[in-house]
């Protein structure tokens, strides 16, 4: 297993050289450039000239990349090109909060997913499944920005009882922290609870119908270890590939909730940087993104080779 997970560490630095020549790319052959967005709008040729030679912007692409890189690899993320503040305490920050909302939002998500899938499994064709059902379609089908407006629509609107955006730090108290975390984690929490239940609920329903469910069952052991050693254990190897992608997806996905709710994470920081063409900044967000999303498809493959002993041995 250790063998395997250097192997998978040696692929994902493949990996995140590979996402930062194409990021690098497409950001250069975007319309638009960021000297002009500097100098302003009336600004004179020579003045957008001087600007991208300051900047280096005039240089080849080849040669701008060396420079980023051997930089990078050196520690050194560089300095904002338009808010001209370092890079690292900025994104580590950024980082920091849309972790703390995505980890929050994925303990709700893994608890009450799961139990949820698993009690539609167990009531097949009940109320519990029906309504379990219904409650899934409506978070899958419907966009997550949605159901985020109808929250601070009723809670900060009409109740008035939680803010409608923004963060508060822990230092300042945990009240105001905490009400600041509730309606976005609610709305991550809820679109991402439809694919967990459902997930879990199809292979819930497939394991109960297995040969070695109904030899367990026939040998006389009760139904509380029948379900939690033989049946959930193996249910749950699927559940585990989707969780992984929605960690991902909680890290580099939720720009929309983080815009919706003001929430000053690496969603948002992302989006500043691209509306504003910043190379350094857009490279740094990206990559801290797609290490997030590698190490947690990697942790996944572990959880996996726990679950399953035949992964595990072969």
């Amino acid at each position: 297993m250790l063998t395997y997970i250097l192997r998978r560490l040696f692929s994902i630095a493949f990996i995140l050289v590979g996402v930062s020549v194409i990021v690098f790319l497409i950001v250069n052959v975007m319309p638009g450039d960021v000297a002009h967005f500097i100098a302003g709008q009336f600004a004179s040729a020579d003045v957008i000239e001087a600007i991208r030679a300051r900047l280096g912007l005039d240089q080849p692409l080849g040669v701008r990349y060396w420079h980023w890189a051997s930089a990078f690899l050196s520690g050194n993320l560089g300095d904002s090109i338009v808010m001209q503040r370092p890079i690292g305490p900025m994104v580590t920050e950024a980082f920091g909060r849309s972790a703390l909302l995505a980890a929050v939002s994925f303990v709700f998500v893994a608890v009450f997913g799961i139990l949820f899938g698993v009690l539609a499994a167990l009531n097949h064709n009940r109320a519990v499944d029906h309504i379990t059902s219904i409650f899934t379609y409506l978070g899958i089908s419907v966009p997550e920005f949605f159901w985020g407006i109808v929250l601070i629509l009723f809670f900060a609107g009409y109740l008035q009882i939680l803010p409608s955006g923004g963060f508060v730090p822990l230092s300042q108290g945990f009240g105001p922290w905490a009400a600041h975390l509730v309606l976005p984690a609610a709305t991550l929490t809820f679109t991402l609870i439809a694919h967990i239940s459902r997930q879990t609920r199809s292979s819930m329903l497939e394991v109960l119908t297995s040969n070695y469910v109904r030899n367990a069952r026939a040998k006389g052991m009760p139904e509380r270890l029948v379900l939690m050693r033989h049946a959930l254990k193996n249910a749950l190897l699927p559940t585990v590939t989707v969780l992984a992608i929605d960690i991902g997806w909680l890290l580099g996905g939720i720009v929309v909730i983080e815009s919706v709710f003001s929430f000053p994470g690496i969603g948002r920081l992302l989006l500043f940087a691209i509306e504003r063409h910043d190379i350094a900044l857009i490279q740094a967000s990206v990559l801290l993104i797609t290490t997030a999303y590698c190490l947690s498809n990697l942790a996944a493959d572990v959880v996996y080779a726990y679950l399953n002993p035949k992964i595990r041995y072969a």
